[in-house]
């Protein structure tokens, strides 16, 4: 019998590599989205398009009990990844309250829901780095403390507790993956890590003179999506529920990243970045670095992608999209 697996946020980056890896693995692949995105697949359909036929898109929304609820009694799956959030950092410092609404409500409203309709499902909740906020330790692991410096970081910690609870009290087969900031070709624009390759790109063709960031000592640990979505899947195979900690164990600097994806073109970056202050984080984090090794023991799982490849692979694909609307 076919396995279902149900994700939410399937449009994003990590729900698109998620959906291409269950669909290898032989499952029904079924996702939420907004009604909006149907009704506009060429923008808000993008990283998925390529698969359109091979899974099953059911209209929904995260602020509405009533409408996952209808999905998961419909679909009953026997995984759930819950991706789906109001994810950019920067973006929660402006608007707290639709980030916390979003965020929290959303997950308690799928893990209600698979406690009524389908308890027996494996749930992942992708919990997340900015938990730790500034942290009393380097590397962090499972047991670190958490002091999350956003509105996005408090949202994912009280997922993160939803999730812890309905385990321990509801005995829902639910756990939590703490990742480490991961990256790859279909990262927002909004981000730091594609804002760099994709002007980068622009800078060479000429087309931009200039990258504008905030602070480049800023140090974090990054890996490429499509490793992580592997992690995910395992943690769900394992016969206890436990949270994990996914990462690549180094940490770079947003100014390394910069040098390696200006070098890659040719460029001394020296010449284009500036310096703006106004893009500084109001609570900025300067160092998270994660300890992967309960992932390496239990799940078998360790990054294959080094920075270095992950940022070429980010500037050829930004260069060649760049080049063919030219």
């Amino acid at each position: 019998m076919t396995q279902k697996a149900l994700i939410t946020g399937i449009t994003g980056q990590d729900g698109s590599y998620l959906a291409e890896f269950l669909l290898e693995k032989g499952y029904e692949v079924h996702g939420i989205v907004r009604r909006v995105a149907i009704e506009d697949p060429e923008h808000r359909l993008w990283r998925i398009r390529h698969i359109l036929d091979k899974i099953v898109l059911h209209a929904g929304s995260m602020e509405s009990y009533a409408s996952i609820f209808k999905v998961i009694d419909q679909i009953k799956p026997a995984e759930c990844y819950h991706l789906s959030a109001q994810s950019f950092v920067s973006y929660s410092f402006e608007d707290e309250f639709s980030t916390i609404n979003t965020n929290i409500h959303g997950t308690h409203y799928v893990l209600a829901a698979l406690k009524e309709r389908a308890p027996q499902c494996r749930f992942y909740f992708a919990a997340s780095s900015e938990m730790f906020g500034n942290p009393i330790e380097t590397p962090q692991t499972e047991k670190t403390p958490f002091f999350p410096r956003s509105s996005y970081g408090i949202s994912k910690l009280a997922g993160f507790h939803f999730t812890r609870n309905y385990r321990e009290v509801y005995h829902l087969p639910a756990l939590s993956g703490i990742l480490f900031n991961h990256e790859s070709p279909r990262r927002g624009l909004e981000f730091v890590t594609r804002k760099i390759t994709n002007t980068a790109g622009k800078i060479k063709l000429g087309l931009e003179k200039e990258l504008r960031l905030g602070n480049l000592e800023a140090k974090r640990d990054w890996g490429y999506a499509g490793d992580y979505v592997k992690a995910m899947w395992l943690m769900l195979q394992q016969e206890k529920a436990e949270d994990y900690v996914i990462a690549t164990g180094e940490t770079h600097s947003v100014r390394e990243f910069v040098e390696i994806a200006f070098g890659h073109l040719d460029l001394d970056w020296k010449e284009y970045v500036v310096v703006d202050e106004k893009l500084f984080r109001p609570a900025e984090i300067y160092e998270l670095r994660g300890d992967f090794r309960k992932a390496l023991e239990k799940l078998g799982w360790e990054p294959k992608v080094s920075l270095k490849e992950l940022v070429k692979m980010m500037v050829e694909t930004d260069l060649k999209a760049l080049k063919k609307n030219i």
